[in-house]
Order: C-alpha cells, then sequence, then structure tokens
C-alpha cells in the first residue's frame, strides 16, 4: 500500500483540465478501475502468505516497488535522478519516514485484524488529511467535509470498539496509524507542490526494507512461494497499479478518482471473504458502512460541484 487517497491532486491540478467527452477521460477511467481493482487483492495475497512473517513480508515487498518505482524514475528522468531525490529536501526525507512508518503499519494491522477492518479504517485518509491540512496549512474546511469528518470518524470508532472486544484493539490502531502516516505524506505533498515527490516512494520504500532487515535480524530466508507472493503484491500490484493510478489522475477530477479508489476499499474485503473465509464482524460491517457511505456521499457532490464548474468553462478547484 504506496498511495493516500489524497496525494495526487496537486498532480491533477496542474494538469490540463480534464477532457469531459474525449477519449482520454475513458481512458483515465478505465485505467483507476484496474488500478484499484488489481490493488485490492493485497489483502487476499497476505492472506495465502503460508510462513513469512509481518517484516519478512516487508523486506521483499518494499524491494519489489523500491525496484518497480526506480525503473520509472529512471525512464522519466534518465541521468537526473541522483538530483531529483536531492531536490526533495528535508520536506521528502519526512514524507519518506512517514510512507515507511505508514508500510510497517499497514502489514502489522493486516496481520493482526481482518482485511475489512483495515481497509474501512483506510477509507478515512481523506478526511484525517483534510483535518492536518486544516491544522498545519491553514485550509479551509466546508461544512460537507466538516460533517464527512465526523461520519468518518463514528465509524472508526465503531470498529475500534469492535476491537477491544474481539481482541484485535492493537490491528485497528496499526490501521488508524496508517492511515496517519499516509495522510501526513499528503500534507507535505500538498505543502511542496513545485517539488516533484515521486523519489519519496523510492526512498520510502528502501527505508522500510532497511528497517525490516534490521528488525528480522538476519532471519531472512522465506518459502519460495511466500517470495512469490511477495513480489507479486509490490512490484506488480502495488508497483504497476500505482503507475498506472497516477496516469489515470492526469486525466479525471480529484473527487472522481476518490470515487473510483473505493473499489479498492470496497472489494479488498470481499476477495477474503468469498477465497479465504474471513467474515468481518456485525460491528466491523456497521463501522465500514458509515465511513464508505461518508466517502460515497461527499464524493459524489464534489463530482457534482466540479462538474457543474467546468461546464461553466472553469477548471475545477482542489477537492
Amino acid at each position: 500500500m504506496m498511495r493516500s487517497v489524497e496525494d495526487q491532486p496537486a498532480a491533477a491540478a496542474g494538469a490540463a483540465a480534464p477532457d469531459s467527452t474525449g477519449q482520454r477521460r475513458v481512458l483515465g477511467m478505465a485505467l483507476i478501475i484496474v488500478s484499484s481493482v488489481g490493488i485490492s487483492f493485497g489483502g487476499l495475497i497476505a492472506r495465502n502468505i503460508e510462513t513469512a512473517g509481518a517484516w519478512q513480508i516487508n523486506i521483499y515487498r518494499s524491494f519489489s516497488v523500491a525496484a518497480v518505482v526506480a525503473v520509472v524514475l529512471l525512464w522519466q528522468y534518465k541521468g537526473s535522478v541522483g538530483g531529483k531525490l536531492i531536490q526533495i529536501g528535508r520536506p521528502g526525507l519526512v514524507g519518506a519516514c512517514l510512507l515507511t512508518v505508514a508500510g510497517a503499519a499497514f502489514l502489522q494491522a493486516l496481520t493482526t485484524t481482518t482485511v475489512a477492518n483495515t481497509l474501512f479504517t483506510l477509507c478515512a485518509i481523506p478526511f484525517i488529511t483534510a483535518a492536518l491540512a486544516w491544522i498545519f496549512l491553514r485550509e479551509g474546511l466546508d461544512r460537507i467535509t466538516i460533517a464527512t469528518m465526523v461520519c468518518a470518524g463514528m465509524g472508526v470508532a465503531v470498529m475500534l470498539g469492535d476491537g477491544i472486544g474481539g481482541g484485535s484493539l492493537y490491528g485497528n490502531l496499526m490501521a488508524l496509524a496508517t492511515a496517519m502516516g499516509f495522510s501526513g505524506y499528503a500534507v507535505i505533498v500538498r505543502r511542496h507542490r513545485s517539488i516533484d515527490m515521486q523519489p519519496c516512494l523510492l526512498l520510502g520504500a528502501l527505508m522500510l526494507a532497511l528497517v525490516a532487515l534490521l528488525v528480522t535480524a538476519g532471519d531472512w530466508s522465506i518459502t519460495w512461494w511466500d517470495l512469490a507472493m511477495c513480489f507479486l503484491w509490490g512490484g506488480i500490484l502495488s508497483g504497476i497499479g500505482n503507475i498506472l493510478f497516477i496516469i489515470a489522475s492526469r486525466h479525471l477530477l480529484a473527487a472522481e478518482v476518490t470515487l473510483f479508489m473505493l473499489l479498492e476499499f470496497s472489494l479488498g474485503p470481499i476477495w477474503v471473504w468469498l477465497f479465504i473465509d474471513e467474515v468481518p464482524t456485525v460491528l466491523t460491517l456497521a463501522g465500514g458502512a458509515i465511513i464508505m457511505g461518508a466517502v460515497l456521499v461527499r464524493t459524489v457532490y464534489q463530482v457534482r460541484v466540479s462538474q457543474t464548474r467546468l461546464r461553466r468553462g472553469r477548471l475545477a478547484g482542489p477537492v
């Protein structure tokens, strides 16, 4: 999991106005659907890993993500990749640290609580990001965003309460830490929009791999099956999926990107339900429904507002 719901608006806002009738919008929608559906299988892959622990998974998954991101950066910048890494400076280093924390917490969450609890909690990322942006960037919050944040918070509280009774409080807290980490990274990206923060993904993946190597203290041996699952998860689903996501976000409204990403959060629990028989508790489903409903209502509202602006000939503002 290397992306957040809110880390793309800057790129989208800097691109040309989306063509509401052209082939590029259709291509963008197709790419983001493929990306979100592909990444949604991450929880199922985690459940099919045989013996590797969370930190061992982090080693090989992170290296595979780093390899894919490095190839993309080399293709984009060729010999100037080193300069791009230096250019991110202290903000980029902090962003990479937040991605490292989020990546580590994500695996802890998946291995200690249900996939549903983890992914439904991650639905709150846009609203945690909005709250942090209000605190640190003084970005205003409209009434519908505040109302949605309150609803999402209620949903997270329901699932945390369920964890206290079900023995998965640690996993639920790790899911919340994941959301906080990605949201913090998104705020840094917003604050430093003039800097290309893509190298943060590479640096964050390498830092997480290094931390995992130190934590495992030489216990790096895993089965060939687990190794294949880590590279499938990191290199193909996360790595290529995020590349498709970035390309798609250039041709869609930020609110539409959020809407399509609901596929990832809603399909993930379904796959493990169907293939692993991991049935979410009633409170998990209730909390998830509150969060998903809040995200859906807010996103549909923002899509309509943005489309109205486009029809009036103005570029839609940030979501």
